[in-house]
């Protein structure tokens, strides 16, 4: 990184120190995952750029960020190709009766029992950004029909059969018999499926959320699980993490929960290094950034996002 901008001090920080060495910088590369004095570095007036490592930016777009002139780059899309990986795991790991037999392989026993297709299914997806637009590449190879929601509705690729506004929740959720979240967390997507969209999900379908666990409502979702109106939940995120073992979700043998490493990638040091090099060098010669970020909005429009 040094390389890229030869010219500047670098200054390392950890998660124990970064709300203290925050204040000594003018650029934050990074994601803090503690408490940072956001409104105290705003009013500081030093920070200029914020260029995160992950895709979601509720750890930094403090109301205080949002209204400053504080510029702000995600990593969206870096890592689609592994969150598709895992969505795709989640999904066919439910459809195909993998928690139920894997319960039976602990304890030998030898049961055939019914599994689903993913073959011909229904698939909505919320939210069709850099992870919604991988993931609708490597599902069209299942002869799936997609739909989704955006708030970029014109940018439909030719895969996606219907791309409608983000105000189309309730229609893609009538119609979907598979749900998947790929939508970034922001007051407006806080607890957006709740009882009313699951409530409108055909009977027996499935939700997969790989994007932030707070959009969904766990208890709403708990309550469609435990009624049979949901088939199974895949979660690779949860509203608070680690899940408490005192949540309910452990309890669903339709439920399958990975502790959120949808984004984890072998080569994920090095992707993220090339993207935050080439982003700190565009903004010291005054180009255009990879993944600007629409702060009211929480993420990039999908015409900036960084291809790897």
């Amino acid at each position: 990184m040094q390389n890229a901008v030869p010219h500047a001090n670098l200054i390392e920080a950890s998660q124990e120190n970064i709300h203290e060495r925050i204040f000594d910088a003018d650029i934050f590369v990074g994601h803090a995952k503690v408490p940072v004095p956001w409104q105290d570095v705003v009013a500081e007036g030093r920070l200029l750029f914020i260029q995160s490592s992950a895709a979601g930016l509720d750890h930094c777009l403090h109301p205080s960020v949002i209204d400053s002139e504080i510029v702000v780059c995600s990593a969206s899309g870096l890592f689609a190709n592994q969150v598709a990986e895992q969505t795709l795991a989640l999904l066919l790991g439910l459809l195909r009766g993998i928690p139920i037999f894997y319960r039976q392989w602990q304890n030998k026993e030898f049961v055939r029992r019914p599994t689903d297709d993913l073959h011909g299914k229904r698939v909505g997806i919320v939210g069709l950004g850099g992870n919604g637009r991988r993931l609708v590449d490597i599902l069209n190879p299942f002869n799936v029909t997609v739909r989704a929601t955006d708030y970029f509705p014109e940018q439909k690729p030719v895969t996606v059969d219907e791309l409608w506004p983000h105000t189309e929740l309730e229609r893609l959720a009538a119609w979907s018999e598979v749900l998947i979240l790929t939508l970034p967390l922001n007051e407006m997507t806080q607890g957006i499926v709740d009882a009313k969209i699951i409530a409108k999900m055909p009977k027996g379908s499935y939700l997969i959320n790989v994007a932030r666990g707070a959009c969904i409502n766990e208890p709403d979702l708990c309550a469609a699980l435990a009624s049979g109106h949901v088939a199974g939940a895949g979660l690779d995120v949860t509203d608070v993490e680690p899940l408490p073992a005192s949540s309910p979700l452990w309890g669903f043998p339709n439920v399958l929960i990975t502790p959120h490493v949808g984004a984890q990638a072998a080569k994920r040091t090095d992707d993220t290094t090339k993207l935050i090099c080439e982003n700190l060098r565009r903004y010291f010669a005054g180009e255009a950034l990879y993944n600007l970020v629409d702060k009211r909005l929480g993420f990039p429009h999908p015409s900036v996002l960084y291809q790897t």
